[in-house]
């Protein structure tokens, strides 16, 4: 039998931090990867015309720009000021992260507990609203945590009509309640009659089994897989219009390539994240992505700006310290296929997203 992930954490916790495990494989709930989902014959997800790239005033195609959890370089991140600040830096769209507190609230943070950003040592589903909404940031200059609604209401002003935003819907949460709480929210925070949120908001899903949850509670609502996997996010070619979020160094890992040309063929959208360094935004630019999620929107949107496509690209497009992480993510994600094999991340099997009669 398989380590489970909790029994692999005191030894991996060892491991010097050059060759650390990257987060993602260890987030709490991604054991849940493996679980299969069952759709309809014929399951229809809309088609996100709005997140592909676009044309710039030189007519150039560029990738959108996505604020990784708001203006993250200069905010306290999942804030408000840190949505607002991305938004004034001229971001094209907001990722966030979503949790549920323990009266089904709706909130926007990475973490599961409050002790990164807070301080506090308590899970957020163990807590309520009441007891959060006082907090603020470790982080200067001190900002609360925001629900989804405050987000929505804030998005729903005038002027912000084309500002669209990708949920990440964390692993750890309920998988049913949390689909069917977003619905709740979305309802009860409409955006302009012109442009609602079914073309202003991504659905943001790790696994497969929150498929069927999207037809069931949010069936108006465009779905994008977020992934480290190229072969676990295969798997959604068999799903119509479902788009790709998909870690960097795996887009420039052995696979990448191939996969980012196969989703183009297929008409679906790649964005990648998250992108930080200069020499990654350029490889981006230059591999016609449809998005980048960045924690600095002001520093992607210079370089985009900038850059000029018939430069001739280095032999190795980007630094030596880019591609070791880029070798040391992949080898990891290898190893734990070696460890869990189908039971982790099974590869390509028909078993995972089935159709029903």
């Amino acid at each position: 039998m398989a380590p489970a992930p909790s029994d692999l954490d005191p030894l991996l916790s060892r491991i010097p931090p050059p060759l650390s495990v990257p987060p993602m494989l260890l987030q709490p709930g991604v054991d849940s990867l493996a679980s299969p989902a069952e759709l309809p014959q014929s399951p229809t997800f809309p088609a996100p015309t709005w997140t592909t790239a676009r044309l710039d005033a030189q007519k150039r195609r560029r990738p959108q720009c996505i604020a990784h959890r708001g203006y993250k370089a200069a905010h306290p991140e999942n804030t408000m000021a840190a949505f607002r600040g991305a938004v004034k830096a001229g971001a094209h769209a907001l990722e966030t992260d979503v949790h549920l507190t323990k009266d089904g609230v709706v909130v926007l943070s990475h973490d599961a507990t409050l002790k990164r950003c807070f301080g506090r040592a308590e899970k957020i589903v163990d807590v309520e609203w009441k007891e959060i909404e006082g907090l603020r940031t470790i982080a200067k200059p001190h900002e609360g945590m925001p629900r989804l609604g405050d987000l929505l209401e804030y998005l729903a002003e005038p002027g912000l009509e084309h500002t669209w935003l990708l949920l990440d819907i964390k692993l750890d949460n309920d998988a049913e309640k949390v689909m069917k709480l977003i619905a709740s929210t979305l309802a009860e925070h409409p955006a302009s009659e012109s442009n609602p949120w079914t073309s202003r908001v991504m659905l943001g899903i790790w696994a497969a089994k929150f498929l069927p949850l999207a037809l069931k509670y949010l069936p108006d609502f465009p779905v994008m897989h977020i992934g480290f996997s190229v072969a676990y996010a295969r798997h959604f070619f068999t799903v119509p219009n479902v788009g790709f979020n998909m870690v960097l160094p795996i887009l420039i890992a052995p696979g990448g390539k191939n996969f980012i040309a196969d989703a183009k063929a297929d008409k679906r959208q790649v964005l990648a994240w998250t992108v930080n360094e200069r020499d990654k935004m350029e490889w981006c630019i230059r591999r016609g992505l449809d998005g980048v999620i960045t924690d600095d929107p002001k520093m992607f949107l210079e370089i985009e700006k900038s850059f000029d496509e018939q430069s001739k690209e280095p032999f190795v497009p980007i630094s030596w310290k880019g591609m070791f992480d880029v070798g040391r993510i992949w080898l990891w994600i290898m190893i734990m296929f070696s460890i869990y094999k189908g039971r982790f991340l099974p590869v390509a099997s028909k078993e995972l997203i089935s159709r029903g009669k």
